[in-house]
């Protein structure tokens, strides 16, 4: 079982981490959901691949033994809102790596509009800003279960809860000037 004071990885490093597509794509990653460094990613690159290891393990099983885990594995993914609520299991082996970086709380907070940016929703978090269900969160990278996401707001303690602190009257005045430039001209006329 190990020795609890010591830490293993949780994450698994690229088989050839020099090869100019891959770092190409990890850079983009990193920039596009503000992960603090390559570690975060290669943590849900890790995530992603175990679960589809378990469903490829799955689909090999006779039909009587796999319908109990199959059923548990869809559950988890279903809660965790990277699956929807009639997936089967050839979907969990299309999941793409985006699928769970969506599902972080830094980038929830950020698709919300709590933050004017991916950078100051992990800046908020880190600082115990965020709040769901009014318990604080400071771990950017949790993953937010799909009936935990309505209720994601400022922390009740933070200044930030007030309606009429700064940044939140700039993040309303930014996320109106961008619903006026992704409506098309025959939305604002009706």
């Amino acid at each position: 079982m190990g020795d609890p004071k010591k830490q293993r990885r949780k994450y698994e490093t690229p088989r050839f981490p020099w090869r100019t597509d891959t770092i190409q794509l990890e850079l983009k990653l990193l920039g596009q959901y503000g992960l603090r460094n390559k570690r975060e990613l290669w943590h849900h690159k890790t995530m992603l691949s175990k679960f589809r290891g378990i469903a490829r393990s799955l689909l090999g099983m006779p039909i009587d033994q796999r319908k109990r885990l199959e059923e548990q594995l869809l559950n988890r993914l279903q809660r965790l809102g990277i699956l929807s609520e009639k997936a089967v299991l050839d979907e969990v082996l299309d999941l793409s790596l985006e699928d769970i970086l969506e599902r972080r709380l830094q980038t929830l907070v950020f698709r919300k509009g709590l933050a004017k940016s991916i950078y100051q929703a992990r800046q908020l978090i880190a600082h115990g800003h965020i709040a769901i269900e009014e318990k604080r969160v400071s771990s950017p990278s949790y993953l937010v279960l799909r009936d935990e996401e309505p209720k994601m707001t400022y922390a009740p303690t933070s200044p930030l809860s007030a309606p009429n602190h700064p940044l939140r009257e700039s993040t309303s005045l930014t996320a109106k000037t961008e619903t006026r430039a992704t409506k098309t001209p025959e939305e604002e006329e009706a």
